[in-house]
Formats: structure tokens, C-alpha cells, sequence
């Protein structure tokens, strides 16, 4: 069925999330008196983004049978010529990234029926999620920079409410606070980059600006000899920065983990960290003209991969490891972007959205069974317990270290040779980073799978470690209490563990059944473009031969001799012999404190950034507000009234004699005046 979707129909996509949300938020919580309790509140938002999925199902289908849309919906305002609308450009990378986000917010929403069960906001998260789904949807279907912004920042903001959910929590307001204040920085430079765009192409929508990239691509920044192509890209790459948590803008993303569970699967999986790598997949045409911005974006994606990789391997809240192992897959996709292997970015996004809200899901179920105790080293032995958890959270780890046949394989491989075939400059030390990365994944993965599910069981017991990480003691409260002694770990309901079924098919299989069309085939022909010029993709193609193929010769290749180490290493670090950790922990204390520490961001940012802005503010406070303001200008002003007051008073003595004298001698000086004026000319 070629021709144009239904617009009217593709407006019920975000506006059915927003319809659940809304009537969730009012008549689910006390602001209108709570007349839908909690049944009402998950039914409307679980409906609502149902349907959501099942139209944009139909629109994945219709789109790869040639449909598309590209129009207004809805014209705001005209400032100057400058069009300000809503509009929806729904090709078939926004198809497939509307069924990702509706698919997984479906799954969070039926697992959040279990999981947060006892909790007093029940309604409002549920709210709160739907909202989220609605923001997302309306960022990624966006034509034009005004509703990508616009979707941009109502992701950052509900993820704000979200991750400050427990907002009695010290930490968790921290956390929000952190996140909010982080991805302004990475805002500041992503406004920055829509206003060149709009000051030198004079317009807010995508096919305009794409018209004259060429244009753009011969101008250069006022004032300097810099390309403005490659600022503006730079600058809306910041942006990403900030959304997809990369170095150095990553801090917030492992704080986030403050929110509930299935927050932190949807943030980290579907939603919001995604938006940049989908923005700079949908600004392919600027990006492929300037490989300075290229480069910029290699680079930092490769730093992002290897050195968060390094963090999960000591993290012990199980929460936290996957938080870093989420931060290190943004850095490959961001690798793939600088590579100009868009397609495989994207590719791995879909492959990640499945198999990383299916750990953390799994993770969530862990908590729920160990009665909220997240810390790893008290576990141990939980697969007799938690068959279901079990054996999905084994499906998405050998998912996430790239196994061959699992989805992330494919992506994953894709990615590490589309970097080996990049020319770029930085490309040498991005092959080195993510080919690392597959060691230090595997190793963190199933470091934490082999402590939380195998060995010991060491839960119901008082847990002392001479090298516990202390990091996040602070955040051990009334959410974090533990099973008591006798105790045992139970299977999560049926509404935990459904999600987590439905969500490890795809984590086993799409990769295979999807790696052809969308890399290889004409999935996104027209959508994403890459200059002759490089040349990754075209390699990669070369050696295609089919899914089976490519599996079967990832068996021999490095990535997976490496992936099959970092397991070993594992198994034999906290399976057999635990005495290793531990003499690396005693030999090696300078590393584990640098990586204990973050390598020192937090403490850089709260001296320098944190710190400048306080001592700013108290310069300004001082010689602004007290000497300026109260000291000059209010006590100042009266010290002269009282002075000026002083001396007129003096002039007042009542005396009649004293007035005529002064009157005479007005008189005196002004004839003196007189006098002298032929003179003075």
C-alpha cells in the first residue's frame, strides 16, 4: 500500500500515552479526589500505549510497503517567514523507532502493575511513564528542530519527576537535581547548534535545512576560519552528549538509577538516552560534510565505551552494573555514528532496547525476590529460586556480549567493523576501545550473573567486605532492607515475569531476522545518508553473506575469542578462585580507587563547575548586592540625603539679619558676574 499515511491516525500515536496519562494524573491521584483508583489509572495508560503500538505497528508495515508522511499538523505561529509548527516525518527510521519505544514502554507498564504494587504512588507513576512515552514519540516523529526540541526537553523534564519519584529521599533529589542540571550543559550546546541552523538556512524543518547542507558546508563561523557546518554539528552533538550520557556529560546516568526500576529500564533503554543517537542518525545529511564533527563524535564515543566498561567491573549494586554497561553500549553506538555506520547505530539501538530492558527488568525481579536488597554480594544461588529470571537474564547477557545468533552479535560485530574500515582520524584509537570493550563487558556481565545467580548463597546473612565499596552507602534506606535471616528468594508474579519473556524473544532473534534489510537492504534507502567518500559501509556489505554466515564466522573471529575470555576470567575470578579479586584489590589499590571514584568526575565537577559557581555567586553577591546595590546605591542614596540635609539645616537659623545678608550677597556676586562678563568673552 505506497502513497501517504493517515495523519489523523499518526497523531493518535503520542496522543493516546498523553490521554492515559492525563486522565491518570488528575482522576488517578488526590488533585481530583482519586476516582479511578488504581486498577483505573494502569488500565488507561496500559490501553493507551497499546494502542500506540498497534498503530505504529501498522505503520511500520505500511512504511515498508512505500508509505510515508512528511506535512504539518498543526502551524503554530509564522515569526519573520519562520514557520513554528507540529509536524510528523514518519519514514522508516521513525517507524521502527516508534514500535521500539511503544513496545518496551508496553512491557514497563505491565511489569510496573507487579513492581511497584505497594507503593503509595502507584498512580502517579503510572502517570508519570505514559507521559515519558508521550514526550519520546513526539520527539522521534518530529519534522522540524521546534517539536525536536520540544521533545527533547519533555523527556528531560519527566525524567527529572521520575528519577526524583521518591522525592523523601535526600539521594533521590540529588539525583534528579544532577540529571536536570547535566543535561542543560549538553541543551546549551544543542539550542546553540538549532539557532545556527536557523540563522543561515532560515528555516526550522529538516527538509529545508537538508536543501542547502551544501550551501552551509562553504560557509564558515563569523569571525573565524571554522566551517559552520562543522560548529553547528558539533554543538547539536553536545546535545547528544548530554541525553546519551556520553563523556564527559555522562554523570547523571548511573545517579538515575535513585528512580524505581522500571524507570531505569525505559530511560535507559528505549527512551531519552536513545534521542541523541536517533538525532544524529535523522542529521546524517550535516554530519557526512564535515569529518571534523565526525571525528569529534568517534572519538568521544570511543572514550564513553572503554572507560565506563571499566566502572561496571566494580560496581555491587546490580542495579549500577547495568547502568554502566549502558553507558558503554551508548558509546558503541556513537561509535558507529562517527564511523558514518548510522544504519548499524541504529541497528544496535533496536538490538540494546530489547536486551537492556530485559536486564534491567530482570534486575527489578531480582530486587523484588531479595526484598529490595540490591547489593550482589549478598546474593548467590538465586537460579533454583528465580528459574524465569533466571534464565532471561542469562538470555540477555549472552545477548549483550555479542554470542553469535543473539541480536546484539550482529549489531555489535557490525559496529567493531565498521570502525575497523573508518579512516577518520581517531579511528585507530575507536577500533582499539570497542574491540577492548568486548572483554571488559563480558566480564562485568556475567561477573554479576555468576554472583547473583550461582555459588553461594549468601543472603539472610550480615555481609562485611574488606574491599566494599562504600561509594553508595548513602543510599541504603528504608527501600534497601534485605531478606532476615531464613529467608529464602521467591519467583516474582506473572505480570514481572511475562515482560520479561516477551522481551527476550526479541533479544534472542531480531538481530538475525532484522540484520539483512536494515543494513544491507533498502530499509532505510533515502533516510540516512553517507557520502562516497566513507566507505565503512560499503566494506561491510562486501563481506555480507547472510545472518547464518556471519555467525558462524564470528565463531573464529577476535570479538568473540575475547567475549569467551572475559567470561572465563570471570567464572574463575568469583567461581573458583576469589582470592584473585581480592590480591588485585590489595596489588592494584591506586586503580580501584580511581575507578571507586569515577575517575574523579563527580569531585572535578562539584570543585571546578560546582565550585566556580559558587564562588561566582558570592562575587557577585559581595560586589553586586552588597557594595553596589546596598552599599552605593540604597545606603549610598541616603548617606547623601542625610549629608545634603546636614548642610541645609545649617542654612536655617531663623535669624532675619542672617537672610538679608545672604540676600545681599547673592546680589553682590551677581552684579560681580555681570561685570565680569565682557571680560570672560
Amino acid at each position: 500500500m505506497a502513497g501517504q499515511l493517515n495523519p489523523n491516525l499518526l497523531l493518535a500515536v503520542p496522543l493516546a500515552p498523553l490521554a492515559g496519562a492525563a486522565i491518570a494524573g488528575l482522576f488517578g491521584t488526590r488533585f481530583f479526589g482519586n476516582k479511578i483508583g488504581r486498577t483505573g489509572s494502569h488500565t488507561v495508560t496500559i490501553l493507551g500505549v497499546l494502542v500506540a503500538f498497534i498503530i505504529s505497528c501498522q505503520t511500520l508495515l505500511a512504511v515498508m510497503d512505500g508509505a510515508s508522511f512528511n506535512g504539518t499538523i498543526y502551524n503554530w505561529m509564522t515569526v519573520a517567514g519562520v514557520k513554528l509548527e507540529i509536524g510528523f516525518l514518519v519514514d522508516s527510521l521513525t517507524a521502527m523507532m516508534m514500535c521500539v519505544v511503544t513496545f518496551v514502554s508496553l512491557m514497563v507498564h505491565i511489569y510496573t502493575i507487579g513492581y511497584m504494587a505497594e507503593d503509595e504512588g502507584y498512580n502517579r507513576f503510572f502517570s508519570y511513564i505514559s507521559l515519558f512515552t508521550f514526550s519520546m514519540l513526539m520527539l522521534v516523529m518530529s519534522n522540524n528542530f521546534l517539536q525536536l526540541f520540544f521533545g527533547w526537553e519533555a523527556v528531560g523534564l519527566v525524567s527529572y519527576l521520575l528519577i526524583g519519584f521518591w522525592y523523601t529521599r535526600p539521594t533521590a533529589i540529588f539525583a534528579n537535581m544532577k540529571a536536570f542540571l547535566v543535561n542543560r550543559v549538553g541543551d546549551f550546546g544543542f539550542i546553540l547548534g538549532i539557532g545556527l541552523l536557523l540563522a543561515y538556512a532560515g528555516s526550522m524543518n529538516y527538509a529545508e535545512v537538508f536543501a542547502k547542507r551544501e550551501a552551509l558546508a562553504q560557509l564558515t563561523l563569523p569571525g573565524s576560519d571554522w566551517m559552520l557546518l562543522t560548529v553547528a554539528c558539533i554543538c547539536l552533538f553536545i546535545g547528544a552528549m548530554g541525553k546519551s550520557a556520553q563523556f564527559p556529560l555522562h554523570v547523571w546516568l548511573p545517579d538515575s538509577m535513585e528512580g524505581p526500576t522500571p524507570i531505569s529500564a525505559l530511560i535507559h533503554a528505549a527512551t531519552m538516552v536513545t534521542a541523541g543517537i536517533f538525532m544524529v542518525t535523522r542529521m546524517s545529511p550535516l554530519f557526512e560534510l564535515s569529518d571534523a564533527a565526525l571525528s569529534f563524535v568517534l572519538v568521544i564515543g570511543a572514550i564513553t565505551a572503554l572507560f565506563m566498561g571499566f566502572l561496571g567491573i566494580i560496581q555491587n549494586d546490580i542495579k549500577r552494573v547495568v547502568a554502566y554497561s549502558t553507558l558503554s553500549q551508548l558509546g558503541y553506538m556513537t561509535v558507529a555514528l562517527g564511523a558514518s555506520a548510522y544504519s548499524v547505530a541504529v541497528f544496535h539501538l533496536m538490538t540494546h532496547a530489547f536486551f537492556k530492558a530485559l536486564l534491567f527488568l530482570a534486575a527489578g525481579a531480582v530486587i523484588i525476590g531479595m526484598h529490595h536488597d540490591q547489593d550482589i554480594r549478598n546474593m548467590g544461588g538465586l537460579r533454583k529460586y528465580m528459574p524465569i529470571t533466571w534464565i532471561t537474564s542469562l538470555l540477555g547477557s549472552l545477548a549483550l556480549i555479542g554470542t553469535p545468533f543473539f541480536s546484539g552479535f550482529y549489531s555489535k560485530d557490525s559496529i567493531i567493523e565498521a570502525v575497523h574500515a573508518s579512516h577518520l582520524p581517531g579511528a585507530g584509537f575507536a577500533y582499539f576501545a570497542v574491540l577492548a570493550g568486548v572483554f571488559v563487558t563480558a566480564f562485568y556481565s556475567f561477573r554479576m550473573y555468576f554472583l547473583v545467580f550461582h555459588g553461594e548463597e549468601r543472603f539472610g546473612k550480615p555481609h562485611h567486605d574488606e574491599h566494599q565499596d562504600h561509594s553508595h552507602d548513602e543510599h541504603a534506606d528504608e527501600h534497601h532492607h534485605g531478606l532476615a535471616p531464613g529467608q529464602k528468594p521467591h519467583e516474582a508474579p506473572l505480570v514481572v515475569t511475562l515482560p520479561l519473556i516477551l522481551l527476550a524473544i526479541p533479544s534472542v532473534l531480531i538481530g538475525f531476522f532484522t540484520i539483512g534489510p536494515m543494513l544491507f537492504g533498502d530499509f532505510f534507502k533515502g533516510v540516512v545518508f553517507v557520502s562516497d567518500k566513507h566507505e565503512a559501509m560499503k566494506e561491510l556489505a562486501g563481506h555480507w553473506h547472510g545472518a547464518v554466515a556471519m555467525a558462524v564466522h564470528g565463531l573464529s573471529t577476535a570479538p568473540f575469542w575475547l567475549a569467551l575470555a572475559g567470561v572465563a576470567s570471570s567464572y574463575y575470578c568469583y567461581m573458583i578462585n576469589p582470592r584473585v579479586p581480592a590480591w588485585f584489590y590489595r596489588n592494584f589499590s591506586g586503580i580501584y580507587k580511581l575507578l571507586d571514584n569515577k575517575y574523579y568526575m563527580d569531585k572535578f565537577n562539584d570543585v571546578v563547575f560546582s565550585g566556580g559557581a559558587r564562588a561566582l555567586g558570592r562575587g557577585l553577591w559581595n560586589a553586586g548586592d552588597r557594595s553596589l546595590i546596598d552599599g552605593l546605591i540604597v545606603n549610598g542614596s541616603a548617606r547623601a540625603v542625610g549629608w545634603l540635609s546636614a548642610i541645609t539645616r545649617t542654612l536655617q537659623t531663623g535669624y532675619i539679619y542672617h537672610y538679608a545678608f545672604t540676600m545681599i550677597l547673592g546680589i553682590a556676586l551677581y552684579l560681580g558676574y555681570l561685570l565680569l562678563l565682557p571680560y570672560l568673552k
